[in-house]
């Protein structure tokens, strides 16, 4: 059985409309018009044990949603939902001890205390032995490279610093499932790398499950095999990473600086110039033709390398290429 199964999954909120002018806005004060705002319109997917399974997509596609509908925070309008067994939100209490969560946006640790307090307030909570929670924070303070952190408080600690100490707490309790929503937003680029291997590390040593959201590319690729995008609350994808890589993910873009100053002409075979100015370029080429070590080799033979930068298309970019796919394919 699947360790977590959704069905035909939708979820609806009311809103007030806004009304338009004066006399509009005092007669909304008596006789508020309601809309109705479809965040998730009859998703299903299935999410095997101690998979890494991205879940991606724009803001406001409906990926938190999703999540909180899982976690039991929310209630769907309609449809069906199974995590490791239950139903989320008629026994989030018992499924809180199977599962860790964590919201990018929503931190979980005491803002003004340190990080290990939180921690020895959710051994409590989870009814962790005092030993065996004292050995569990020894073993997440190394993975996650926390050990000189815990006793700082966590508003003294910078972005990076306090998600990683976010999802160690999330893991306490062994989870067999570790539900993340964002957890790299707002990160740099190495604490994003940082977190990516410590997470993958403990799926691979504990064998936990993880289902990620983030509007991030390069999270689900350094992570997980499989994807789901969703957009506007419908999934537009599902397929391995490896094959969104290379149908989807094949152009890359280049912004190099150089030491001295470049000709005006300056060009690569196979790629295409978006911009050339006195010291650097931007430019772009698609990787299915022309590969990336021979341009970054020609980029180092053209003079001395101040700082070059590669990229791929945004996760907005890649899901307007699926539905162009998608549209030319049923023509």
């Amino acid at each position: 059985m699947p360790a977590v199964s959704v069905r035909n999954l939708r979820k609806t909120f009311q809103t007030k409309r806004k009304a338009a002018g004066l006399r509009g806005a005092l007669a909304a004060l008596f006789r508020p018009a309601f809309q109705t705002l479809d965040a998730v319109r009859g998703i299903s997917f299935d999410m095997e044990e101690g998979e890494l399974l991205g879940f991606i997509g724009p803001n406001g596609a409906g990926k938190s949603t999703t999540i909180k509908i899982l976690t039991g925070i929310l209630h769907p309008t309609s449809g069906e939902a199974s995590v490791l067994g239950r139903v989320p939100w008629r026994q989030r209490q018992e499924l809180a001890f199977q599962i860790g969560s964590v919201f990018g946006q929503r931190p979980q640790l005491w803002y003004h205390l340190p990080a290990i307090d939180t921690f020895y307030l959710f051994g409590k909570i989870y009814e962790l032995d005092e030993a065996d929670l004292r050995r569990r924070i020894a073993l997440l303070a190394e993975a996650f490279e926390i050990e000189q952190l815990l006793e700082t408080p966590v508003r003294k600690l910078s972005l990076g610093q306090r998600m990683r100490c976010e999802v160690a707490a999330s893991l306490l309790h062994k989870p067999r499932i570790l539900l993340l929503d964002e957890p790299s937003i707002g990160l740099d680029v190495v604490a994003k790398q940082r977190l990516r291997a410590t997470i993958q590390r403990m799926n691979e040593i504990e064998g936990v499950g993880v289902l990620l959201t983030s509007h991030d590319a390069g999270d689900i690729e350094a992570l997980c095999k499989r994807v789901i995008i969703i957009n506007d609350g419908e999934i537009v994808y599902r397929d391995k990473v490896s094959t969104l890589r290379r149908r989807y993910l094949t152009v890359k873009h280049v912004d190099v600086r150089y030491n001295e100053q470049l000709s005006p002409d300056f060009s690569l075979p196979g790629v295409e110039m978006l911009k050339v100015g006195r010291f650097g370029a931007k430019m772009r080429f698609d990787a299915r033709v022309t590969p990336v070590e021979p341009v970054i080799g020609a980029l180092a033979a053209a003079g001395g390398l101040a700082d070059v930068t590669v990229s791929e298309p945004t996760l907005e970019e890649v899901i307007g290429a699926i539905y162009a796919r998608a549209e030319a394919e049923n023509e």
